[in-house]
């Protein structure tokens, strides 16, 4: 049995991952999906180390660099992210490998093999992580937000992006509409974590149900429960904001 750990913000490009691993090896076991570095941290503090870590580098709250700088994980690590051509270099020569999204089945065999050749040889996976990090201990990241949710079509995964998203809408499950009116089923479970991958200065949590981007309003209007924001043309609906939210909605909207 091989344990592995796969921490992706991405929740299809994650289960496909997983999905990819076990038709590759069997047995493979896929002890956890983490979506960012707080959850990761969580994790790690309350579980043994798995034999292989898949990391992504930009998650939604943080890159994954933090989970290695303030954790003592020893694991092997393969890398799942596009990145410059100076980190890729580094990821060559101190991870077991790095795999650019989307991820093919083929380098993935590839990359577990790699995997299995280095174990057996008794390298030491721990000084491999520690000269990663030391390269990049002087690199700062800024917040980065989701610039696209992967959506079902029929059979297809398509991507759409953030300022293509009118607004998302919780009716037990999350659906995304687009400006021109479409309608897609988003992958996420609860508006927080939606909530959690977007610009805070582009969509606003307006309640339970919604969240708006800034560019959907059309106009609002007082009421006595607090403010009703009608979203501009084809959307056309309603939404209510409470009395005691209507001060930040505004100063958000300003």
């Amino acid at each position: 049995m091989l344990n592995v750990v796969i921490v992706e913000d991405e929740q299809l490009i994650a289960k496909d991952l997983a999905k990819l691993l076990r038709q590759i090896a069997p047995e493979i076991n896929v002890e956890a999906i983490l979506p960012g570095v707080k959850k990761a941290k969580q994790w790690f503090e309350q579980n043994p180390e798995p034999d292989l870590l898949f990391l992504d580098i930009q998650l939604s709250d943080g890159v994954s660099f933090d989970i290695l700088e303030q954790s003592t994980i020893e694991c092997p690590v393969i890398f799942t992210t596009a990145y410059n051509e100076y980190a890729i270099e580094a990821f060559k020569v101190n991870s077991i490998d790095y795999l650019l999204k989307p991820i093919e089945k083929e380098e993935l065999a590839r990359a577990l093999q790699k995997f299995k050749k280095l174990r057996e040889s008794g390298i030491e996976f721990k000084t491999q992580l520690k000269e990663l990090m030391q390269g990049f201990s002087n690199q700062e990241a800024a917040p980065q937000y989701k610039k696209r949710f992967l959506v079902h079509q029929r059979n297809l995964l398509v991507p759409i992006l953030t300022t293509q998203i009118a607004y998302f809408v919780k009716d037990e499950i999350i659906f995304i509409h687009t400006f021109d009116d479409q309608k897609y089923v988003c992958d996420h479970n609860t508006m927080d974590e939606v909530m959690d991958v977007l610009d805070p200065k582009v969509f606003y949590r307006a309640n339970r149900q919604h969240i708006i981007h800034i560019d959907s309003v059309h106009h609002v209007r007082t009421t006595h429960k607090g403010l009703t924001i009608k979203l501009k043309p084809p959307l056309n609906i309603g939404i209510d904001i409470s009395r005691e939210k209507a001060t930040d909605f505004k100063h958000w909207l300003s």
